[in-house]
């Protein structure tokens, strides 16, 4: 069974505020929210972020390997002895 939820969303970056309805499952936003221990505005907004920053950890994930630092890591692991 759908839900009918209206939230309100918060978009960062200067961006302004919308009001959305969201047709959700029950049981997943009953699973999210305890997971977050959250409403469900907070539940849903930290879902978007999640979502958001998908394409960003992709990217990064592309990179490995590519990068050459040129570090001595004996020496960055001086101060640890």
């Amino acid at each position: 069974m759908l839900a009918f939820i209206l939230v309100s969303i918060l978009v960062y970056w200067g961006m302004r505020e919308r009001k959305i309805t969201v047709h959700v499952p029950e049981d997943l936003l009953q699973k999210a929210q305890k997971s977050t221990r959250q409403g469900i505005t907070e539940t849903v907004r930290q879902g978007l972020r999640l979502v958001a920053a998908g394409e960003a950890f992709r990217r990064v994930a592309q990179l490995r390997g590519s990068v050459k630092f040129s570090l001595d890591l004996e020496r960055l692991r001086e101060d640890r002895k």
